[in-house]
């Protein structure tokens, strides 16, 4: 079973700090469309990502509104003012697991996905051809029942594995990747962002 996410930032903080590792950013000063672009490393979003809530927290000191989304997977936010990502201006933002998500107004998600060469993981279009061929249903048939297309995939941008050192408990192991989807809940709409992940690896280089 995968640790809390507290439980991973805590042994991550335990972990001896590489030569190369970057500086990890003071979460005040995180940007979230750096944030969005896929500009930070693990350690210095995840310090973002769990300063957000509380009266003292940066989505407060910062005028950020929480909104209902609809969905219980994402954290959703009206800002203070427009940001631009992708060329597309929004107000809105969510949170959702390891990830960042700018919801923008484009409702074809492959339109922003195929430039940055991510494919739809959801995709049902062989599935219908094959029921189309096999003559059980027409294509009209098929799309009528199929009212939302769900659309989800990403791309790795940055990878990287530190394993124990002699004497050490712990390796790392994290990953950066440009993430677009959709939701039911959010009807013509794109959200577009970054996910950040980390595990945390036992001496052998197993996950925790």
């Amino acid at each position: 079973m995968p640790l809390p996410a507290l439980t991973l930032f805590a042994l991550f903080l335990a972990l001896p700090l590489q030569e190369s590792d970057p500086p990890e950013a003071d979460p005040a000063q995180v940007s979230e469309v750096d944030a969005i672009n896929c500009r930070l490393n693990v350690p210095s979003y995840t310090g973002f990502a769990m300063s957000l809530g509380g009266k003292d927290g940066i989505a407060r000191k910062r005028g950020w509104k929480q909104v209902g989304s609809g969905d219980g997977f994402l954290l959703e936010y009206q800002l203070p003012a427009p940001i631009t990502v992708a060329g597309h201006r929004t107000q809105r933002v969510a949170f959702s697991g390891d990830s960042i998500l700018a919801i923008l107004d484009v409702p074809d998600p492959a339109v922003l996905a195929g430039p940055e060469q991510i494919t739809n993981d959801f995709d049902i279009e062989p599935m219908i051809a094959e029921l189309v061929a096999s003559g059980k249903a027409t294509r009209a048939q098929i799309e009528a029942e199929f009212k939302f297309r769900k659309f989800g995939g990403e791309r790795i941008l940055k990878e990287e594995t530190e394993a124990a050192g002699e004497g050490e408990s712990f390796g790392s192991h994290m990953m950066v990747a440009r993430t677009i989807t959709n939701a039911a809940t959010h009807p013509g709409k794109t959200l577009y962002g970054c996910a950040y992940r980390m595990e945390v690896l036992d001496k052998d280089g197993a996950p925790l």
